[in-house]
């Protein structure tokens, strides 16, 4: 009995670990938030469970050996499917702190799993301080990616466009234009990729973006 709520402590405490990581990234507006790291870290906190007892009554077999670190092991690599999927998604942008946020959710769990309540705790202190305090003080040396998505009439705004991103703050990762409605109606639909000095800069970005009155912008992130 006591073991059993020794169990749902874990699992608790993983899930509560997790989803504070999770809470981060949703209000950051990542692709994987508190539901996803919540489930993450329960998750691996179920498995490594099952690994260390789940199979107790086969250890007491004649000539049966079990190592409860390969299945605990297994997280670590099927955790990259869903790491993999976060890159995949965001198509053009690729950003791997979500990816590898994750990542360390399922390692809290596993730790958490195993009882190991401190180091649990402590990993998702220093994972927070690396989401948000490092990329606090080293905002003013790093660049941030953005996707811009617009479309114009007008052929030489695009060249005015790609001068002005052209500059000391701005660069240019990927350029991608298709000519919609070829003829008379001709039309332009571009999506780019800039890195940007600027810490969130979306707002930034969407008010240049209307120093061209014939762009119409659909997306930036």
């Amino acid at each position: 009995m006591m073991l059993n709520v020794d169990f749902m402590l874990r699992l608790l405490v993983a899930g509560i670990l997790g989803a504070i990581i999770g809470l981060d990234r949703e209000y950051r507006a990542k692709e994987a938030g508190y539901r996803t790291h919540f489930l993450v870290s329960l998750g691996s906190a179920l498995i490594m469970i099952v690994s260390q007892y789940g199979f107790q009554e086969i250890i007491k077999e004649n000539s049966v050996t079990l190592d409860p670190s390969r299945v605990a092991a297994q997280v670590v690599s099927g955790i990259g499917f869903i790491g993999a999927g976060t890159i995949i998604l965001q198509k053009q942008i690729v950003r791997l702190t979500t990816a590898a946020g994750i990542w360390a959710t399922a390692g809290i769990g596993l730790a958490v799993g195993a009882g190991m309540y401190a180091i649990g705790i402590a990993t998702t202190v220093l994972t927070l301080i690396g989401l948000e305090l490092l990329s606090y003080i080293f905002k003013s040396v790093g660049m941030k990616s953005s996707m811009i998505a617009f479309s114009t009439n007008n052929k030489d705004t695009l060249k005015q466009i790609a001068d002005r991103f052209n500059s000391k703050d701005y660069m240019i990762v990927s350029y991608e234009m298709q000519t919609l409605h070829p003829g008379e109606m001709e039309s332009y639909q571009v999506t780019m990729v800039i890195k940007s000095k600027r810490n969130n800069d979306e707002g930034h970005l969407l008010s240049l973006m209307q120093n061209f009155p014939d762009v119409t912008v659909q997306r930036i992130e």
